[in-house]
């Protein structure tokens, strides 16, 4: 099962004017409309509404990113995630363990 977890994905946040972040992760952590939800690579395919609020990213090594977004939605199918807002802007980018 080793092979699971090196396992990622290639996801796209994008605002209606504007590409907000694109890159490889672990895990995306998102708003949805009924609580928040996590989406690692090889989860089944979904299409959700989701609120205002962070996304969060945690890259291939570790790190981490977030963003404030508005209401959208997301698409997962075949480990690409696609999270389309209203507005959307990167808040915060720290080293994860092992990052120099």
């Amino acid at each position: 099962m080793a092979e699971s977890s090196k396992a990622l994905m290639q996801v796209n946040i994008v605002a209606a004017d504007h590409p907000v972040w694109h890159g490889t992760a672990k895990s995306v952590t998102i708003p949805a409309s009924e609580g928040e939800m996590g989406i690692l690579a090889d989860h089944e395919p979904v299409l959700t509404v989701i609120k205002g609020g962070t996304v969060s990213v945690v890259g291939p090594a570790g790190e981490r990113h977030a963003f404030e977004v508005s209401d959208g939605f997301i698409s997962f199918d075949f480990n690409k995630l696609t999270v389309a807002v209203e507005r959307g802007r990167d808040v915060v980018r720290t080293e994860g363990p092992g990052i120099e």
